[in-house]
């Protein structure tokens, strides 16, 4: 495994469909090089509820991205 130096940034994306949609949701807003991110972490997952359902999904998203060498 080669040594990396990571720049990370939090997000939260959020979404009425799922957690994971939520998730790519925020991935597709970081304006970097898609080759440079490497990994995310789901640090924490919330919701909202309407009328005792479920109205949409939050999670809040560390992405670890490459620095330049």
């Amino acid at each position: 495994m080669s040594e990396h130096t990571y720049k990370m940034i939090e997000l939260v994306g959020s979404s009425h469909t799922g957690i994971e949609a939520a998730v790519q949701n925020a991935i597709a807003k970081v304006e970097i090089n898609e080759s440079k991110m490497r990994w995310f972490e789901v640090v924490e997952t919330r919701g909202h509820i309407e009328n005792g359902k479920i109205a949409h999904w939050q999670v809040r998203v560390k992405i670890g991205v490459t620095m330049d060498e």
